[in-house]
């Protein structure tokens, strides 16, 4: 159990977003994140990276301590992430339970809560130990990098407090493309030195929504995104991080983005995700 409590003890993400462990064993894992302006969008609103993040921590803790450390290196192979209410200027509590334990693959459900009680997030998790084999080979980037123009939210979308807390720039935000960049600092790292899978989910969000605003325009909106499904293909590498989006249909207020993650340096595409962005005037 030490070992698997390591993967949040000794990461600098971690450490950053203030997660705490209260409960860990071979079923189930109960973080706690205590409220910090830092995680927050304005008015105190948990981002929905740090939301996707504890989701993201629970199932590999839950795999870790189920299959122990040599089973690794561990992958969030796939995940289904489901935003369902705000938390305000209060702390959150996650709770993930072991649903099915293989020799490769478990099956992790996860539920992030408000001391109320009521669920602001749920998600179903695939994390996957690769029992020492070498990481898959990666597909090199084939899209387009777009252009430079980061659209009229893009300035002010980094300097959210979550947001500036990981670095987060937007490169480009307009015409339904994005490209938005993560760099691998301190802040941003897991415990084996690399970027942190919670951080990347992030990113994939991130991109997702800037898409989709590029298409939108300004205007007095609300916008949130109601769903996110994502897979990592191979440990993120240890550099700077690029996302690429593009808006592929749009129905009403909902859009539905495609983004790829790369490393800014290699342009290898090691994870991938589809986000479902809702933007209401």
């Amino acid at each position: 159990m030490s070992r698997a409590r390591d993967y949040i003890e000794q990461s600098g993400y971690a450490k950053a977003l203030g997660v705490q462990i209260r409960e860990l064993d071979e079923e189930q894992a109960r973080l706690e994140l205590p409220f910090s302006e830092t995680n927050s969008n304005p008015g105190g609103a948990l981002h929905g990276g740090c939301a996707a993040s504890l989701a993201t921590m629970g199932a590999q803790l839950v795999t870790r301590a189920a299959l122990g450390e040599g089973a690794g290196p561990f992958v969030l192979a796939g995940i289904q992430i489901n935003y369902l209410a705000a938390a305000i200027n209060e702390p959150v509590e996650t709770r993930a339970t072991l649903l099915r334990r293989g020799k490769e693959i478990c099956f992790v459900d996860v539920r992030c809560e408000r001391p109320d009680g009521k669920a602001i997030a749920s998600a179903t998790a695939m994390v996957r130990a690769r029992q020492g084999t070498a990481p898959a080979e990666l597909v090199e980037f084939a899209g387009e990098p777009g252009g430079d123009d980061p659209g009229f939210l893009g300035p002010h979308a980094a300097k959210m407090p979550y947001m500036a807390a990981r670095g987060i720039e937007i490169q480009h935000g307009v015409d339904g493309g994005a490209r938005v960049a993560l760099p691998a600092s301190e802040a941003n790292r897991d415990a084996r030195g690399g970027v942190h899978e919670g951080a990347v989910i992030a990113l994939l969000d991130t991109a997702g929504a800037m898409a989709a605003w590029g298409v939108a325009g300004a205007g007095p909106h609300k916008a949130s995104t109601p769903a996110l499904q994502a897979q990592i293909l191979a440990p993120p590498p240890d550099e700077d991080l690029l996302a690429f989006a593009r808006v592929v249909q749009r129905d009403g207020s909902q859009y539905w983005v495609e983004v790829e993650a790369v490393g800014a340096a290699a342009r290898r595409v090691f994870a991938r995700s589809t986000v479902l962005y809702r933007i209401v005037t």
